[in-house]
């Protein structure tokens, strides 16, 4: 299928999707709309193999379509007759049809287990009306997949991820907590190359930095059972919407884990080396639980401040890198300035141990939750070339505007960053330096300049003004302010306890 015929497909699909919406939220639009594309994802794959069952020719005959077990040797869910698309269209304009596409979503739970938790049940709230319903269930069987799967087997997976992004850009802030531009996991990808080995990420939101390495691995040629796959996820609503993008693509999410105490207090991968990790964890946070983990075995380089986890979050990544394993990051752009004490003496650590592959300096607008600015970081252990130097990139007027809010990477921008660090880091006598774009420094000149870690002042360009961000120093003050007040309420209950023990004499008391 041609690519721009895949983009009216799902433009299309999205414009009259979003018609129907009415006066329905887009954070509660996009579990309803969200889960009807899995559902009939799933029923498709199903028809297709209850058929080949059914006609019991070669390598099928005498197979039973009604046998759960002939599904799963096929790695395709089974979907009892009552939630099979077909049958949902013959019901589509009855008004109890959020009635009975709860019950599917039930029946397809009950009989696969790797899906217990994960489907909405919302569709019979009042709220939402059936017509709208029905008319949704009319949009997705209307259009022809068939002809497009000849050329995309996945092109319902491509509609759930396009889904995905637009309604992230329809919450705007809410949005980006479950959603990172495809644009910057395509950069973080092609940079990484995750080939072959454990891929890892502990914030892995609605799971496209996984559908990305997988499609990486397609577009190369490689082989997908090559990599395997590993995250965790503490918004359960997110989770759901992980392993329903996951399932849609065919991806084994098994080693996706949701918890509500999150990385840092409650590691579900403990013991895992990964060779790759990739993660766009959230900017800033102050509310960690980083008090409880004073003495934690992660922090190698440092105890992060409580008030900021993202060199807690530096640190998790580095401890789950096996010994030859690579990361790539996305952090707030001040995590490369930093002077809190603790941060400063972390990063200070890090560069000394010739960790620090690469950073990239990221253009504004490219988040839809945060104005603040942000940066690309790639660590390497154990590097064999490139030893004891840093590639500074600076990408800051790169990209187009597709909106007044919203900046995007195009294709082109994402292989000349990329291709410059492969270059780089083979030691390709094609690299070179280029003034206001690219630097490749020794950790000497690092040293010099204090251990900054701002591409501006390694590759040629002036000072941005964005170095100073009032959201994020605001952040950081209100951060340390309430650990000041913690501090302060710590030392009135010591006061009052040992006031409480001091016995007054008589006199006093009159």
């Amino acid at each position: 299928m041609a690519k721009d015929k895949e983009v009216s497909l799902k433009e299309k699909l999205w414009k009259s999707a979003n018609k129907l919406r009415k006066n329905i939220d887009a954070a509660e639009y996009k579990h309803i709309v969200l889960g009807l594309i899995f559902l009939k994802y799933i029923s498709d794959a199903f028809d297709n193999l209850y058929h080949k069952l059914k006609e019991g020719k070669g390598e099928y005959e005498g197979a039973d379509p009604e046998d759960i077990d002939e599904y799963k040797a096929e790695n395709v869910f089974f979907v009892p007759e009552k939630a099979r698309w077909s049958y949902l269209k013959a019901y589509a304009k009855k008004p109890e049809i959020g009635k009975i596409i709860d019950e599917a979503m039930e029946a397809i739970e009950k009989e696969n287990p790797s899906l217990k938790g994960v489907l909405p049940k919302e569709y019979a709230k009042a709220n939402i009306d059936p017509i709208n319903l029905g008319g949704l269930i009319d949009l997705f069987s209307n259009v022809s997949f068939d002809e497009t799967k000849k050329e995309s087997a996945d092109i319902l997976g491509h509609v759930f991820e396009y889904f995905l992004g637009q309604f992230a850009i329809a919450e705007g802030k809410k949005g980006g907590q479950f959603y990172t531009p495809k644009c910057v996991v395509e950069l973080l990808v092609e940079m990484l190359e995750p080939y072959k080995g454990r891929v890892f990420d502990p914030c892995c939101g609605s799971g496209g930095m996984f559908v990305q390495s997988e499609e990486f691995v397609k577009a190369h040629q490689g082989r997908i059972d090559d990599i395997s796959i590993f995250g965790q996820e503490s918004n359960y609503t997110t989770w759901r919407l992980c392993k329903m993008n996951l399932a849609i693509r065919t991806i084994d999410s098994s080693q996706v884990k949701w918890n509500s105490e999150g990385s840092f207090l409650n590691d579900a991968h403990k013991d895992l080396k990964a060779d790759f990790v990739i993660a766009n964890p959230p900017f800033n946070d102050s509310d960690w639980g980083g008090e409880l983990l004073r003495k934690d075995v992660r922090w190698k380089y440092g105890v992060p401040p409580v008030g900021n986890a993202n060199y807690a979050w530096i640190q998790h990544f580095i401890f789950h890198l096996a010994p030859h394993g690579k990361a790539g990051f996305v952090l707030a752009k001040g995590a490369l300035t930093t002077k809190q004490t603790a941060e400063y003496e972390i990063r200070k650590n890090i560069i000394e141990d010739d960790l620090i592959d690469c950073i990239v300096n990221l253009p504004p607008k490219l988040f839809l939750n945060t104005q603040i600015p942000a940066s690309l970081w790639f660590i390497r252990k154990n590097k064999t070339t490139r030893k004891g130097e840093i590639l500074f990139i600076d990408t800051r007027d790169m990209g187009k505007l597709i909106n007044r809010r919203t900046r995007v990477l195009t294709e082109e921008d994402i292989k000349k960053i990329a291709d410059t660090y492969h270059k780089w880091q083979k030691e390709d006598e094609t690299y070179e330096d280029i003034k206001g774009f690219c630097k490749s420094v020794k950790i000497e000149e690092v040293r010099e300049l204090d251990y900054v870690l701002t591409p501006g002042r390694y590759v040629g360009l002036p000072e941005e003004d964005d170095d100073f961000d009032f959201e994020e120093r605001f952040t950081k003050l209100k951060a340390e302010f309430m650990e000041q007040l913690k501090e302060e309420e710590k030392l009135n209950k010591l006061i009052l306890e040992n006031l409480e023990r001091v016995e007054i004499p008589k006199e006093q008391k009159r």
